[in-house]
């Protein structure tokens, strides 16, 4: 067993099943798995999480709209977004459900947990909320009376009594934990938007909603007219998942080792503030690392059904199954090499299959295809002897420079073979083409394991013909019809 202080543990957002899995969701996934595998490789003890948020009144909405019992509404877009992480090819990964039982007994203990420690309160209250968000809004948030992340949603109006968590108690201890934690969030600008955020000052929020007119949720301990907020309830995931508040026998990974949590750019408050104050509410400590980022938008909008611009990522791993055994891996290039680490990022159908034909069938495909037949019709052959790889891109969390420079690694090679011409030179001289030939292959074996944190089944099997002084049985990557 290895040492706790080893210990890494990362998580994305549970995201919540009122709709099919999307690429957004996606590239969040990829990211964390492409992280996971890295510190793996370090010989860090990893903790990989994702899951699904399952409670709250957008989706008791809309499975009384389907006509549809809510547990089994939740049940199948849960086993979609399990699916997802097969079909993407993610690591050793644990899965939480908020409707798990061991979710709703650590939620309860959150709740005593706060409620011991003065943090919480019952008042009547009115505010304007947002179903779509699940989210008190303010009036300066809306545009025209309306959300401007779901314009399509009327604003609704609540009045009714709640319980509160007492946020406002925290602006000093938020602000003094990221004075001392000077890279909580990752990137930067978006540190600086939530300190901004709190140091405006912070507002009480409310926890609970009565069962009468919103029933799907965690009861409320000692309360049968309420049931928690779904905020409350499923940040809580982030450590229920390790057995806090049951059998806490992973919760090392939380307390001694390194928690980070990924999540898109509309859970930053979430993420870096109310759960942050909720863990210091309940006595318990603080993430390491939260890291944010941009959206997809797809041809310059933000992806709609009602557009028709929306971009499952099943449809894109079904587009390119005619042309290589390794269609997930085309989708994780382009989410890791062509979208933005932190800033929002664009793509379509067509600019998935302009990166492929560029970078994997005209890139890596052909590279590898040209270097083994080299190597092999020359008599080249080499150790794969493993090596440690160290990328100061991923200690950054910056996987789209790391997956670019993998691309200028590739683009070296090719521009070594052009200007050098080891074929050619092995005709006239047999050491020296030989020896640029196996200089050609050492670099095609290093190309290889840099890319095994981003294209893992590509990357194993470029070694295994290294290994076995084969060539790949087919083409990696085909060209597009």
């Amino acid at each position: 067993m290895s040492n706790t202080s080893n210990k890494f543990y990362i998580t994305t957002t549970l995201p919540y099943v009122n709709s099919e899995p999307h690429v957004g969701f996606a590239m969040e996934i990829i990211r964390a798995d492409v992280i996971a595998r890295y510190k793996r490789s370090l010989g860090h003890d990893v903790f990989f999480n994702t899951g699904t948020d399952e409670h709250g009144a957008k989706i008791y909405e809309n499975a009384v709209k389907a006509g549809v019992e809510v547990q089994a509404y939740v049940d199948g877009y849960a086993a979609k977004f399990k699916e997802l992480t097969s079909a993407l090819g993610i690591s050793e990964i644990n899965f939480i459900r908020t409707t798990d039982d061991k979710h709703v007994q650590a939620a309860k203990e959150m709740w005593k947990r706060c409620n011991d420690n003065g943090y919480i309160y019952k008042k009547t209250y009115q505010t304007k909320y947002c179903v779509g968000c699940e989210l008190n809004k303010t009036d300066s948030e809306l545009e025209n009376g309306k959300c401007p992340i779901h314009p399509n949603r009327e604003i609704e109006l609540i009045d009714e009594e709640n319980y509160f968590f007492k946020f406002s108690e925290f602006q000093k201890p938020l602000l003094d934990f990221y004075a001392a934690n000077p890279n909580f969030v990752i990137p930067d600008f978006r540190f600086n938007e939530i300190r901004s955020f709190v140091e405006r000052g912070l507002e009480d929020f409310s926890i609970s909603r009565l069962k009468t007119k919103m029933p799907w949720g965690v009861d409320v301990p000692g309360d049968d007219e309420h049931v928690m907020y779904v905020w409350f309830d499923a940040l809580t995931s982030y450590i229920s998942t390790l057995g806090w508040g049951t059998d806490e026998k992973n919760f090392d990974f939380w307390k001694e080792g390194t928690p980070v949590q990924y999540c898109g750019k509309d859970n930053l408050r979430q993420q870096s503030a109310m759960w942050q104050a909720m863990l210091m509410a309940a006595g318990l400590p603080n993430s390491k690392h939260i890291i944010i980022d941009g959206f997809i938008t797809s041809g310059g909008q933000k992806m709609s059904k009602s557009i028709g611009n929306v971009i499952s990522p099943f449809d894109v791993i079904e587009e390119f199954k005619s042309v290589t055994d390794y269609p997930e891996d085309v989708l994780r290039f382009v989410l890791l090499h062509d979208i933005s680490s932190f800033e929002d990022g664009d793509i379509t159908m067509e600019s998935i299959k302009a990166s492929y034909q560029a970078n994997l069938a005209n890139g890596i495909g052909n590279l590898t295809s040209r270097i083994m037949k080299m190597a092999i019709s020359n008599g080249v052959r080499i150790e794969p002897l493993n090596e440690k790889i160290e990328s100061s891109e991923l200690d950054a969390f910056d996987v789209n420079n790391y997956c670019r420079s993998i691309v200028l690694r590739m683009n070296a090679i090719d521009e070594t073979i052009a200007t050098h011409q080891p074929f050619k030179v092995v005709k006239t001289n047999p050491d020296e083409g030989k020896e640029m030939i196996k200089t050609c292959l050492i670099f095609l074996k290093s190309f290889a394991m840099y890319l095994e944190f981003a294209l893992p089944k590509t990357s194993a099997k470029i070694l295994e013909c290294i290994r076995e002084n084969k060539m790949p049985e087919k083409p990696l990557f085909n060209r597009l019809p």
